[in-house]
């Protein structure tokens, strides 16, 4: 076995009191009535190893809404996939997200569709997307859509508008969370509601992330 695996062996079969324990000792957020789940036990352990044995832990609350949109940066590293999908999946989160079309096309389709993602053709970026997705919202009865403000991993001299164009045009609240590799903490900040003001939306957003470090940079 593993030594990750001998890690999780103790949870294995755990009663739900031992789990909750776990959970607690990452300060991990209770969520409320309204927020979409995923209701996987085993997924709840599986997020709880990969967090303990990387040393992370939760800060903050998760806002009961039904519908939201959960920006997520610094974005640095492919190694943030890793930690976010832990913390999914830790929480119980029913997330989904953008990802490039061709991973959906390979081995890795099964795997991406069963993580939450959505194929999105960066070949043909625009309007196109963010209609979709603000159609998605206004089709589903939950929906909490996860995005990279900066688009990108390398560094970026602004973010991109697209998640507050879905989150204004769904009519739904911006949730900032920060992952914070200084720290090793997952740090939920409150809901903003998208105004007319796009740049001082912006502003006020970026202003939640002071501080935070990214695995290989930090957020001014």
């Amino acid at each position: 076995m593993a030594p990750w695996l001998r890690r999780l062996a103790p949870f294995d079969g755990a009663s739900a009191p031992i789990l909750e324990n776990a959970m607690a000792a990452l300060n991990v957020p209770a969520l409320g009535a309204s927020v979409p789940r995923r209701g996987s036990r085993a997924g709840r352990i599986f997020g709880y190893g990969v967090l303990k044995i990387g040393g992370w832990s939760f800060a903050g609350t998760i806002p009961d809404v039904a519908k939201a949109v959960i920006i997520v940066a610094p974005h640095t590293s492919n190694w943030d996939f890793v930690v976010g999908a832990a913390g999914m999946f830790a929480l119980d989160l029913d997330l989904r997200f953008l990802g490039k079309h061709t991973l959906f096309n390979g081995p890795l389709a099964p795997v991406m569709r069963a993580l939450g993602g959505i194929p999105v053709d960066r070949a043909h970026p625009g309007g196109g997307v963010v209609d979709e997705m603000v159609e998605l919202f206004h089709t589903e009865e939950q929906l909490l859509l996860a995005l990279a403000p900066e688009g990108t991993r390398g560094d970026v001299d602004r973010w991109r508008t697209g998640f507050h164009r879905i989150a204004a045009g769904a009519g739904v609240p911006i949730v900032p969370v920060a992952l914070d590799y200084g720290r090793r903490m997952i740090r939920f900040g409150r809901p903003h509601t998208p105004t007319e003001d796009v740049a001082g939306d912006l502003a006020r957003l970026q202003d939640y992330y002071a501080g935070a470090t990214g695995r290989r940079r930090s957020v001014h």
